[in-house]
């Protein structure tokens, strides 16, 4: 997607051969209208797979999982990170570790939302080792429902979330897919078109 990869480029920052910040439309500011657009892409990509719900995690993910549900006429759902006190029992759980934050977090989701007849898109802001994403499809799992795809805003192709996913048989549709950040420089890998 042209759009995002420009985006990245104008205000993304390069903080390590490993980290971009794209804060400034995505993960803590967002731009709704480029949101929209991104949402309209994401359905376009999945369109015609009988996508009943879209899961994502908090908070990072909720954004373009909102926009893209906008478009697709279904409920977003997101995984808590911290338990309220109004989501305490009849829970779908997983454990899921951060290497960002360099932390575990078990996140849930209510039983409720979620049944076996459901056809569910992941979502999510980045992909890079694919442990939020393994989380979300353990949740699934346990539901029963089926796997859509997994649609990703920024791929780090320089690590291994992807080819995690797609081992298991799972679509994967990034928007970007950045191949090195080194010296301060994003560059992209070019798009495979997908079958």
């Amino acid at each position: 997607m042209e759009l995002l990869k420009q985006k990245i480029i104008d205000e993304g920052k390069v903080l390590s051969d490993s980290v971009l910040k794209v804060d400034a439309f995505l993960n803590h500011q967002i731009d709704p209208v480029f949101m929209q657009e991104i949402g309209k892409e994401f359905a376009g990509r999945f369109a015609n797979t009988g996508i009943t719900k879209i899961l994502t995690i908090e908070s990072s993910g909720i954004a373009p999982a909102t926009m893209t549900g906008l478009e697709l006429g279904v409920p977003v759902i997101f995984a808590r990170k911290r338990k309220s006190l109004t989501l305490t029992d009849h829970l779908y759980s997983a454990e899921v570790y951060s290497y960002t934050k360099k932390e575990s977090n078990e996140i849930s989701v209510s039983k409720d939302f979620i049944k076996s007849d459901d056809v569910v898109l992941i979502m999510d802001d980045f992909l890079a080792n694919g442990q939020a994403a393994l989380g979300l499809i353990g949740i699934l799992k346990q539901a029963g429902a089926r796997i859509a795809g997994v649609g990703i805003v920024i791929e780090k192709g320089f690590q291994n979330g992807s080819s995690l996913l797609k081992e298991q048989g799972i679509k994967v549709e990034s928007l970007a897919i950045i191949d090195s950040l080194i010296n301060g420089q994003v560059t992209f890998k070019e798009e495979v078109p997908s079958r």
